[in-house]
């Protein structure tokens, strides 16, 4: 059986209108590989709705089968990244639903993180202002994080009564800063200071709010000029690498590197090496 990869899949044209997306419930831009989300409800502080929710899910999961789009950013307008589920449009609503109604909404919420998580794409997170709730599941479904001083990232579900096990919170926030860490923060609900993200590794810069969006942009650019096969090959080993010894991991990252050298982007980072010059990767 023959391996597509690149321009000779025949899937190709199939997918490459990803780029051309018309969002209805946030902005949706791209260019040079890169696509970017903007929640764009400023005057609200860019809460989440039941349709966004479907919508951005079902954004990430076409990226799975996107060749157009290589990287993704995802941010807030009017200096907030997102307060988390519209108090009126959501959590009213769901004190009247019956429990089979509130399981399919939960299961609904998951499974953005599991789509974001699974797109092969890097996907990088501009964090400015009010990080809260959904919006902070967002922030930590991203595979990298930039942030700005006002950042304020708060897990706050117990502060509506509800635990801090919501969206996989109890599973991904550890990972990235520590089981003590999360412990507290998923316990009081309260805010993680910008400083405090980018002590313990939630954010890998800070960057001033005038240059967040650009600083984040540019670095997806980079990636998406990138061996972008190589790197959705490291993302998914990151992410299935959680549940191996290290024997598994070992002996699957043995397989996923040589599948990659069969890649003509192997092929092409030597020949540049060999000639002194700079590798023109095509993802392929």
């Amino acid at each position: 059986m023959k391996h597509y990869i690149g321009a000779d899949n025949p899937m190709r044209g199939r997918f490459e209108a990803t780029a051309a997306y018309q969002a209805r419930h946030f902005a949706w831009s791209f260019e040079g590989g890169v696509g970017t989300i903007t929640l764009s409800r400023p005057e609200r502080k860019n809460p989440l709705t039941f349709d966004s929710y479907a919508e951005l899910g079902q954004l990430f999961d076409s990226l799975r089968r996107s060749v157009d789009v290589k990287a993704v950013v995802v941010t807030g307008s009017g200096g907030n990244f997102c307060s988390g589920g519209d108090v009126h449009e959501i959590i009213g609503p769901l004190t009247k639903m019956s429990m089979p109604e509130l399981l399919e909404f939960t299961r609904m919420t998951g499974e953005l993180v599991k789509t974001m998580r699974n797109c092969p794409q890097p996907v990088i997170g501009a964090i400015d202002g009010i990080c809260a709730g959904a919006g902070a599941m967002m922030a930590l479904a991203c595979d990298i994080r930039y942030g700005t001083a006002a950042a304020r990232t708060a897990f706050l579900f117990t502060r509506v009564g509800l635990a801090g096990a919501d969206m996989g919170a109890c599973a991904l926030l550890p990972r990235v800063i520590g089981q003590g860490r999360a412990s507290e923060l998923l316990f009081s609900g309260r805010a993680m200071t910008a400083q405090e993200g980018l002590a313990w590794g939630f954010f890998s810069a800070l960057v001033a709010p005038a240059d967040l969006l650009a600083h984040a942009q540019a670095f997806a650019a980079e990636l998406a000029a990138g061996p972008t096969f190589a790197h959705a090959m490291t993302k998914t080993m990151l992410q299935q690498e959680w549940a191996m010894t290290i024997e598994q991991a070992v002996e699957a990252e043995a397989q996923a590197q040589a599948i990659c050298m069969q890649t003509q982007d192997f092929t092409r980072a030597y020949e540049a090496f060999a000639a002194k010059a700079r590798p023109v990767f095509e993802g392929n």
